[in-house]
């Protein structure tokens, strides 16, 4: 039933880019064997903070269809958040339903189990207006995820560590962790990218680019790891238009990511199951 669901959910929530216009230049692909997105598979995770990303399934509560988005473990004292992309939980006005995160998911099997999401966030400035590149850099969103009694990262590890950067700082070697689906992918096997990113925008809290990347349908919200830390969630692909394609990330920066986490973290300390 599993492999059905992510089977169906064949569309990035963001709707952002038709991946048959667009490639990554073969001589902007990093990834060894990666693809003309610039993706190539993991055989499997064989490093902690790889096993620490998952698959986040929602639901529409309007047309019922299913949403596939990549989450990751994030580390926190409650031990029990999820980072993701906004997008992936609030998109087109609306709360999506029935979140779902599958830690260290692998070849169409919840290897950790299914955690079911208690509560969601997404910054303000998300909610506040629709759909630009002003409001990209704001594409952050964290869950509150229970099963039975033990927290989280008590099944799958510490979480990964945020690495919170300043708009205008560059980062080299980042590697995007996703399950795309949809053309070409079968959305059940965790994929990788490497990539460079410079800044995007001049507004706060500022927004990076690879142009090594083009994201999959289906991988938005997976982490940005360089290093063992998180920098980002892949947001979306080519939103302003660039026919070479690239890949849009959050940062993990500024006063409005550190506000969340801290209020999420506070709450899932206070009702966290017994």
């Amino acid at each position: 039933m599993l492999r059905l669901v992510l089977s169906l959910a064949l569309l990035d929530p963001a709707g952002a880019a038709e991946l048959s216009l667009r490639s990554v230049p073969q001589q902007r692909v990093l990834t060894p064997d990666g693809d003309r997105l610039g993706y190539a598979p993991i055989a499997a995770p064989s490093t902690p903070h790889r096993q620490l990303a998952g698959v986040l399934l929602a639901r529409d509560p309007v047309t019922g269809g299913p949403v596939l988005c990549g989450g990751s473990v994030i580390r926190s004292k409650s031990r029990s958040l999820v980072l993701t992309a906004a997008h992936c939980l609030y998109d087109r006005g609306r709360m999506l339903k029935r979140v779902t995160f599958l830690p260290g998911y692998e070849r169409g099997r919840p290897r950790l189990g299914a955690w079911r999401a208690v509560r969601t966030w997404v910054p303000d400035r998300w909610r506040s207006g629709p759909y630009s590149p002003e409001v990209l850099p704001y594409d952050i969103g964290l869950v509150g995820v229970a099963r039975g009694a033990r927290p989280l990262e008590d099944v799958t590890g510490r979480g990964l560590r945020p690495l919170r950067t300043r708009r205008g700082t560059s980062l080299g070697g980042l590697e995007l962790l996703g399950y795309p689906a949809g053309r070409r992918y079968p959305g059940t096997d965790l994929y990788h990218c490497l990539g460079d990113a410079v800044e995007a925008i001049s507004q706060d809290p500022g927004l990076l680019v690879t142009r090594n990347c083009h994201a999959p349908a289906g991988s938005s919200g997976g982490p940005a790891l360089y290093g063992d830390r998180v920098a980002g969630v892949v947001s979306s692909s080519s939103p302003l238009s660039d026919q070479g394609g690239f890949t849009v990330l959050a940062r993990l920066g500024g006063g409005s990511f550190n506000r969340m986490l801290a209020r999420s973290d506070r709450w899932m300390r206070r009702h966290r199951p017994a």
